[in-house]
């Protein structure tokens, strides 16, 4: 990339605009102080030697500190020490939380945490619509601490308990936290190991990218997706545990084990191409995936020369503008009153068809979190969705089927997403063109199948199958405008920046980087 180009590039992610309504967040210029922080715009700057770190920690056989038999014991030990559960209650009994009498709007009487409301639709193709959402402006951290063990970087993860979990815990973050939580709203404890990703850092900037989160549930939501490197001897308490990546990618097969918070950071850290030549003993779409990862370092900004993919960086810029500009799309806040087609009972907020999602409010004990007990409203789909890449080897590189997608939550209206996507098992109204490809796909095509579970802090029980799928001769060779084929490298390279890969094709992401 073009020094002039990274410039600008770097001063137009510090130069966020301000959300309407929403107060400044003065988190972001805190966390990214300190003396060994980089600037935002080259945080994300391709350095080889920590990609190859990465990739080390990744491909690395033996862990040099904690078995996967040691985290089997260790989260069993943790599932029976943990006290949770969290039942459905009326409305009226979520206490602190009220429907305002002017606009109906759900909001908390701190004034924080999240509001829902109403959102208005108005498209060009797909008519108009309105729905609640859920308002959180607050800008959150999910941030891993990643640390050297005998020459593999380990990350601290943390066994979290969220009261919309299906299984109660979950593999978490480091830190996994909205600002209302981390500056003690609920005048809880104190949310551990924070000092890592805020102020003066003690450690290493590594990744530091702010990314979206559902564009069909939240509005404009975003993410501070962070990991830090420490040297320094870290305290480690018992609800938290020291894993590689190896083990990390190995436990994105197990259902609903790695939430979608640690998903997001790990789709976010950028790898190198093994050294050496692509192994022949892997199976040919193993190759294709591992050469999809780079091009050597002819170009470490990935700009142009993306290693043998279909289009350059620059062209898919180029036509995912245009997607932008030609969408089509407004979306307003409007009153939760005002939301038409929806019914308001004692115990939830429900569409009228009973298709898309319920908004429910739910009574939490636990011992695991920085509050003991409390209520809160969460958003509950009607089943299990659906996120699917469609993958094809193009000269020998793995490309995956992106489109760009437009949802009413988001910041930017289009980002790039899965090749299918399905927020509820009942909502068939979404147009996916090939939604009967990969549901009926030959099962030898299947790379990955794994359902997921989504964020449950603000999703109840919000599962999502996840399909990585092999392309066959039988797949049009002419797909739609809306779609591209795309290399591994290239989505990690527009993840240095926020508004360009939702949230659903970063855990994808993720899920690719188990393959290998």
């Amino acid at each position: 990339m073009p020094d002039l180009q990274r410039r600008l590039l770097g001063w137009a992610c510090q130069k966020l605009p301000e959300l309407p309504g929403t107060q400044p967040e003065p988190e972001l210029g805190d966390c990214v102080t300190g003396a060994t922080s980089l600037s935002y715009g080259d945080t994300w700057r391709a350095d080889s030697h920590i990609a190859s770190q990465f990739t080390s920690s990744a491909m690395a056989a033996d862990p040099s500190l904690r078995s996967t038999s040691d985290f089997q014991e260790w989260w069993e030990s943790r599932r029976n020490a943990t006290r949770f559960s969290a039942e459905q209650v009326p409305f009226g009994d979520l206490e602190g939380w009220r429907f305002e009498r002017d606009t109906g709007n759900l909001t908390h009487e701190s004034g924080r945490f999240f509001v829902v409301q109403g959102l208005r639709i108005t498209t060009e193709q797909a008519g108009s619509w309105s729905q609640p959402i859920i308002n959180q402006s607050e800008i959150g951290i999910l941030g891993i601490l990643v640390k050297e063990f005998n020459g593999v970087l380990h990350c601290l993860m943390q066994a979290k308990a969220e009261p919309g979990n299906i299984n109660g815990l979950q593999l978490s973050p480091t830190v996994q936290a909205t600002r209302s939580n981390y500056t003690r709203v609920h005048g809880g404890a104190n949310t551990r190991y924070l000092e890592y990703f805020r102020g003066d850092r003690r450690g290493q900037t590594l990744v530091d990218s702010l990314q979206s989160e559902q564009g069909a549930w939240f509005w404009h939501k975003r993410n501070r997706n962070i990991v830090v490197r420490t040297d320094e001897d870290v305290p480690l308490h018992d609800d938290f545990h020291w894993l590689t990546l190896r083990q990390l990618r190995k436990m994105l097969t197990v259902e609903n084990l790695v939430n979608m918070d640690s998903r997001t950071v790990l789709a976010c850290i950028p790898y190198a191409r093994p050294q050496g030549p692509v192994p022949t003993d892997a199976d040919p779409y193993t190759q294709a995936l591992l050469r999809s990862y780079g091009n050597d370092g002819e170009d470490p900004d990935g700009y142009d020369d993306c290693g043998g993919s279909l289009h350059t960086l620059s062209e898919l810029l180029s036509w995912f503008t245009e997607a932008k500009t030609r969408c089509g799309w407004t979306a307003q806040p409007i009153p939760l009153a005002e939301v038409t087609d929806w019914s308001r009972t004692s115990h939830a907020i429900v569409d009228d068809e009973n298709r898309r999602f319920q908004v429910i409010g739910v009574s939490v004990d636990t011992d695991n979190r920085e509050v003991s007990a409390w209520t809160q409203p969460l958003l509950a789909p009607t089943g299990t969705g659906l996120a699917a890449f469609v993958t094809k080897a193009v000269d020998g590189v793995l490309h995956v089927l992106a489109r760009a997608r437009a949802e009413p939550g988001l910041l930017d209206v289009v980002e790039l997403g899965p090749t299918v996507r399905r927020t509820s098992a009942k909502d068939t109204d979404q147009d996916e063109p090939f939604f009967e490809y990969v549901t009926t796909v030959d099962s030898r095509r299947i790379r990955y199948d794994t359902v997921l579970s989504e964020e449950g802090g603000r999703f109840h029980h919000a599962r999502t199958r996840y399909l990585v799928v092999e392309a066959d001769d039988t797949f049009p060779a002419d797909i739609p405008d809306d779609y591209r084929w795309v290399t591994v490298q290239q989505l990690t390279t527009l993840l240095r920046h926020p508004h360009y890969v939702n949230i659903e094709a970063r855990s994808l992401l993720a899920c690719l980087h188990s393959l290998w």
